[in-house]
């Protein structure tokens, strides 16, 4: 990509990194709770706890801000925060050693939580060094780019959890093999923040008082705009996260596919996202309105074939898959409808979603699972949409608007362990009521946005 620094391509790797933890805890949350005989509700304190971590690493971050009177990231440097954050996350990969050997579930979600510490401040000094590094005007490409990074994190995780868990037998026998990914993952965490550390790089940027914008939070979440969008968020979290942290108890139920089989139905979940953001963005690689329409089509099938060609290389089935194609049709009709426009998008989308969720609630058999996997497609775009609805008009504020919106990643912790409760009364197959609702105030939010927008104008 032209106009771009190196510094790039070094820190694309950390967004596979994180996509790589965060669809593999799907994993872990059956594997745990099979070998320990656990509830449902118990088992999604994996999802919880992780969550959670990014909402309090923000929230220390704004506190020491607060307290030093500076942006602490601008104070020591984009890069030494990255290295903070690596080495932070490497201390809680070493918490898998007592956690598999021992099989203890308290060690494992402190060490997911302490991973996820780490994550919080690398996102917050990734995101900012990605716009910088190198033409700003291209910012927005580099991110797209990186996020489809992410998804290869999150389309192989799963299935590389699961192989050092099970091998190739159906039953665990212990847990001990499950330290050796994320002491791998350790080992390239600290490699990368000891190389980060001693890294220099130079880029103008605006310092920002925290103290001054901490004086314009009451003014900011009086903005009505801003209060639904930070609740659209918290909703879109976790309606993405709870429906693949409760899927391999929803296959298991509703199609007998066994925790050993999980792995690539929770991968082919994760890639549904790369699918559907592949083709979200293949508007940034044509001019001419025929190549976009071509394009539209292309990508999402490209998507498909790499996660097809992960299947292949790590020997895993997945039958019937050809059924993906009726969705990734659906997702592609919405997309051309979308026209764009991101209120647009976020209703059409969010209706999807909670169609495909009923579907698979009043389904049997690997149809209800491939609606439930299918959900990603329509989960993919919506990060997006929620913030420039939020910022639109808002760009003054934009910096602790974003801040507050990020906060509301924790919803993939709180909703996950509300679906796990809800399994109790409800089944498994009725929790997911919990995913139609959030998609149904997603929906009146994106319609709420048309309506403001066409007022506006």
């Amino acid at each position: 990509m032209k106009h771009t620094s190196g510094i790039f391509y070094y820190i694309v790797g950390l967004f596979f990194f994180w996509g790589f933890v965060a669809a593999s805890n799907d994993v872990l949350i059956p594997v745990f709770k099979d070998y320990l005989k656990i509830e449902q509700w118990q088992s999604q304190m994996i999802s919880f706890v992780f969550y959670v971590a990014y909402t309090i690493g923000s929230i220390l971050y704004l506190l020491i801000s607060i307290r030093i009177k500076k942006d602490w990231l601008t104070k020591i440097g984009y890069t030494k925060g990255l290295s903070i954050g690596l080495f932070i996350s490497f201390l809680g990969t070493l918490l898998f050693i007592p956690a598999s050997i021992n099989a203890s579930f308290v060690t494992l979600i402190l060490g997911l939580f302490i991973i996820g510490l780490g994550f919080s401040l690398q996102q917050t000094a990734a995101n900012p060094l990605v716009i910088l590094a190198g033409d700003e005007s291209l910012g927005s490409q580099r991110l797209s780019l990186a996020g489809g990074i992410n998804n290869i994190g999150t389309t192989i995780g799963p299935i590389l959890v699961s192989y050092a868990v099970f091998g190739n037998a159906h039953q665990i026998n212990n847990l001990s093999h499950l330290m050796y990914p994320y002491l791998i993952l350790g080992f390239l965490f600290i490699l990368i923040a000891i190389f980060f550390y001693f890294m220099k790089f130079n880029f103008s940027h605006t310092e920002t008082s925290n103290v001054h914008q901490f004086s314009e939070l009451l003014s900011v979440v009086k903005n009505k705009k801003v209060v639904l969008s930070m609740l659209a968020i918290f909703l879109y979290v976790g309606v993405e996260v709870s429906s693949a942290a409760n899927l391999a108890e929803f296959a298991k139920h509703k199609s007998n596919i066994s925790t050993s089989q999980i792995a690539p139905f929770i991968s082919l979940y994760w890639a549904c996202l790369m699918i559907g953001r592949w083709a979200s963005a293949s508007d940034i690689f044509a001019q001419k309105k025929w190549i976009k329409y071509l394009f539209k089509v292309a990508f999402p099938l490209l998507a498909f074939a790499l996660f097809y060609l992960i299947l292949v290389v790590n020997q895993k089935n997945i039958p019937h898959l050809e059924y993906l194609f009726l969705y990734i049709a659906l997702l592609i009709l919405m997309d051309f409808l979308s026209k764009g426009d991101a209120a647009r998008q976020l209703v059409l989308y969010s209706l999807s979603g909670a169609v495909l969720i009923l579907a698979g609630m009043l389904s049997n058999g690997i149809v209800s699972v491939f609606s439930i996997t299918a959900v990603g497609l329509f989960c993919s775009t919506l990060w997006p949409c929620i913030f420039e609805i939020a910022l639109k008009g808002n760009q003054q504020q934009s910096g602790l608007i974003s801040s507050l919106l990020i906060m509301m990643i924790m919803g993939g912790g709180w909703i996950s362990l509300l679906q796990g409760y809800l399994s109790i009364p409800l089944g498994i197959s009725g929790s997911y009521i919990i995913g139609i609702i959030c998609f149904l105030y997603l929906l009146l939010y994106g319609w709420y946005a048309m309506k403001t927008e066409k007022n506006v104008s």
